[in-house]
């Protein structure tokens, strides 16, 4: 594999390519539903900086450049979606679907669909070490992907693709409660109505280092609304801030949030 990623990535096309190599990129080709016009585009949005002294590469070569491309096109695709979707809602709205549907749990999630972490070119070493699940990785890689199709096909290739794919159960995807800052959706009220900014209170932290409890209340206006537990302040402070908004009938299906 590393004589061969020497070659393959001294070559413009794909001339040269073994065929388990070429079988796995034709095979992400048909998951993805696009036949690249120039490989070599393909590649690059797979090379994880790990192959890099494999290959006696500098940084440059390695997928960012491209995952710097795809992220910019994925924030206008994005933008331009749901802007059309919702001619009603005001930018602030809008803008909080996006930031939803472009973050990197999101974005990790689609990587994980389309079973990108088997394609992307790693060292033996960021292999071995779980390199193919690792967060970061998939979600720079999926976005290098979008990049790579928009050198490749244009615009409306990688729109598409993303509309048919990440963008396709979006409605779904918001509602999800891993996706809701339900603080966010707090303090808003809290501002909407003149009130305080909520006030977050640590009342308990427990169990050895590696395994920390916290739980947290939450004030607004001089009341506590709710009380949350989690491994980390941050998640026990959602937590508290979710059964806040639950009393308060702040959630989008709520009946009170219609008022």
């Amino acid at each position: 594999m590393r004589v061969f990623l020497k070659k393959w990535f001294r070559r413009p096309k794909h001339y040269g390519i073994d065929r388990e190599t070429l079988a796995n990129l034709q095979e992400l080709e048909r998951i993805i539903g696009y036949r690249f016009k120039d490989l070599t585009h393909l590649c690059c949005a797979l090379k994880h900086r790990s192959c890099l002294a494999d290959l006696s590469q500098e940084r440059i070569h390695a997928n960012e450049r491209m995952e710097f491309l795809g992220d910019a096109v994925l924030d206008l695709i994005s933008s331009e979606y749901f802007y059309h979707s919702f001619p009603e809602k005001v930018e602030g709205e809008l803008t909080k679907i996006k930031s939803v549907m472009v973050s990197g749990s999101v974005l990790v999630k689609e990587a994980k669909r389309l079973n990108l972490g088997k394609y992307i070119f790693l060292s033996e070493n960021e292999a071995r070490t779980g390199g193919r699940s690792r967060r970061s990785i998939l979600e720079d890689a999926y976005e290098a992907l979008l990049g790579a199709l928009y050198l490749d096909g244009g615009y409306k290739t990688v729109r598409r693709f993303v509309e048919n794919g990440l963008l396709s159960n979006w409605e779904d995807i918001i509602q999800r409660p891993e996706f809701i800052n339900y603080k966010s959706l707090l303090l808003e009220h809290a501002q909407h109505h003149a009130l305080p900014n909520p006030t977050y209170i640590l009342r308990r932290e427990s169990g050895p280092d590696h395994a920390k409890n916290f739980l947290v209340e939450v004030f607004l206006d001089g009341k506590e609304r709710g009380r949350g537990e989690g491994r980390s302040k941050k998640i026990a402070e959602q937590m508290a801030a979710c059964q806040a908004v639950e009393k308060l009938g702040l959630l989008p299906d709520s009946p009170m949030s219609r008022d």
